[in-house]
C-alpha cells in the first residue's frame, strides 16, 4: 500500500528558508545559513533597523517578514552589488541610504518569487505576493494578517551571513496541510544563474541611469551660470 505523503506548514517554512539562503547566497556570492531550529513566536512583527513585508494568497494566505539590523543590511547590499560589478566606492554607506532599501527589497521580492515557484512544482497550488515594503525603523511595529483565517500560526527563524551578521525571518500562515493523492514529476525550476544575470542587468542599468542623470543635471546647472 502506497504511503501517503502530507506536507504541514513547518514543511513550507523549511521550503520559504531554503529560498531565502538559496537567494542570497546567490545573490551575494556569499554564504548564508538558517538555524536547524524553529521559534513558535505569538505574532509577527517589523523591527529595527530594516524590516521588510510581502503578503500571499491563494492555495494558503500568509505573511513573510525579513528584520535586518543595520550591519546584516550593509553587508548583503554590498556583497550583492560588488557582485553585479558596481564598485566600492560607488556604493551606499549607511543602512538609511534609499539604495540599500531598494536592493534588499529587490531580493526580497527575488526570495518570494523563488517560494513561490517552488510551491507550484511541490505542491501543485498557486499563490500570488504583493510588492514587498521596506521600512528604515527604530521601533517595533506589530504587523498581522487576516484576522478570519483559521488556525494561524507564527514561526521565526534565524540567519546568519558570512561575516556572522544576523537577520531574522518571521512567518505567519494559516495552519494547513497538503496530502498527495497520486504521483506527479516536479517540473524544473529556473537556473538561480539565469535570475541573477537578470538581476545584474536591471542593477547595472539603473545605475548608468542615474549616473547620466546626475550629468545631465550638472551639465545644465553649469548651462544656466554660463560657465
Amino acid at each position: 500500500m502506497r504511503k501517503t505523503n502530507v506536507v504541514t506548514t513547518e514543511d513550507v517554512l523549511l521550503k520559504l528558508c531554503q529560498s531565502v539562503t538559496g537567494v542570497l547566497t546567490k545573490a551575494s556570492d556569499s554564504p548564508v545559513h538558517h538555524s536547524a531550529m524553529v521559534q513558535k513566536i505569538n505574532k509577527t512583527s517589523l523591527k529595527p533597523d530594516l524590516g521588510c513585508f510581502v503578503l500571499f494568497d491563494g492555495g494558503f494566505s500568509g505573511l513573510v517578514v525579513i528584520n535586518f539590523e543595520a550591519k546584516a543590511a550593509l553587508e548583503i547590499y554590498s556583497k550583492y552589488m560588488t557582485h553585479m560589478g558596481i564598485p566600492q566606492e560607488e556604493l551606499a554607506s549607511l543602512h538609511t541610504s534609499d539604495e540599500v532599501s531598494d536592493v534588499l527589497g529587490e531580493l526580497m521580492n527575488q526570495i518570494v518569487g523563488d517560494f513561490t515557484g517552488k510551491i507550484r512544482r511541490s505542491l501543485q497550488t498557486n499563490i500570488t505576493q504583493n510588492q514587498p515594503k521596506m521600512i528604515v525603523i527604530n521601533k517595533n511595529i506589530n504587523v498581522t494578517i487576516d484576522n478570519n483565517i483559521d488556525n494561524p500560526i507564527a514561526r521565526r527563524v534565524s540567519f546568519t551571513t558570512e561575516e556572522n551578521n544576523i537577520f531574522y525571518l518571521e512567518l505567519s500562515m494559516e495552519r494547513t496541510e497538503f496530502i498527495q493523492l497520486e504521483e506527479f514529476e516536479e517540473h524544473e525550476e529556473m537556473s538561480p544563474d539565469d535570475i541573477l544575470n537578470e538581476e545584474r542587468t536591471k542593477t547595472v542599468k539603473k545605475q548608468s541611469n542615474k549616473k547620466k542623470t546626475a550629468s545631465q543635471h550638472i551639465n545644465s546647472l553649469t548651462d544656466d551660470l554660463g560657465i
